[in-house]
């Protein structure tokens, strides 16, 4: 992806972070792992083209400002020079990222949900109520019909899905950084060159002109 994901064309970029974990979950780490950053919380941030569907960046590490800066700094280098709107979440980290790396070429705008208090009991596992929308300009002039988190977030579910690692409630999930890494770089090169998209009929990449054929698994570990 590295190598063949630069400069790509792009009109509307989705970002959104999915949230795992590393052995344990931030709230149980002991005293003195408080400070060790390869226990705990892991953030998968992914950079999403709403039209081809095409990631075209994603980064793994802490839900802070030095892993958005790389994020952001990724997604420069695969985005062509060319004026795009972006849209993220309400997270503040993405406004400094942004304005630094991005500002000469996009328009970029927050979607920020209010979400009703986490029930209890059985429910406490289900996803909380979105129960009102936010919509703020940050940079330029973002459209505010092409406004617009869903595609994204709808790539997390695929990825929650066919990443076992990621199912919530199980033992699947990484004991090591380096294998959550090495289970999302796999991932998201079959999602990009060999898995045809349903609504597509064609692989990401096809749609955005990166290749012209569906990759073969054998292909894509050459």
């Amino acid at each position: 992806m590295g190598r063949l994901i630069i400069n790509v064309p792009v009109r509307d970029v989705q970002a959104d972070e999915v949230w795992s974990f590393i052995r344990k979950k931030e709230g149980h780490k002991r005293p003195e792992e408080a400070r060790d950053e390869t226990i705990g919380d892991a953030y998968c941030f992914v950079a999403l083209e709403a039209r081809t569907k095409l990631v075209l960046n994603f980064a793994l590490g802490r839900r802070n400002q030095a892993t958005t800066d790389i994020f952001i700094e990724g997604l420069r280098a695969a985005t062509s020079p060319q004026q795009f709107q972006v849209t993220t979440d309400g997270f503040a980290p993405y406004r400094s990222a942004i304005d630094n790396t991005l500002s000469d070429r996009v328009d970029f705008a927050q979607l920020i949900k209010v979400y009703r208090a986490n029930p209890g009991g059985e429910h406490r596992y289900s996803p909380a109520d979105v129960v009102a929308t936010e919509v703020v300009p940050v940079l330029g002039h973002p459209d505010p019909a092409r406004i617009c988190t869903s595609h994204v977030e709808r790539g997390n579910l695929t990825m929650r899905m066919q990443i076992r690692r990621l199912t919530r409630l199980t033992n699947a999930f990484s004991k090591k950084w380096e294998n959550l890494w090495a289970a999302l770089c796999p991932h998201f090169a079959y999602y990009n060159f060999c898995r045809v998209h349903k609504s597509l009929r064609v692989t990401p990449a096809m749609e955005a002109g990166i290749t012209d054929r569906i990759w073969t698994l054998g292909e894509l570990l050459v």
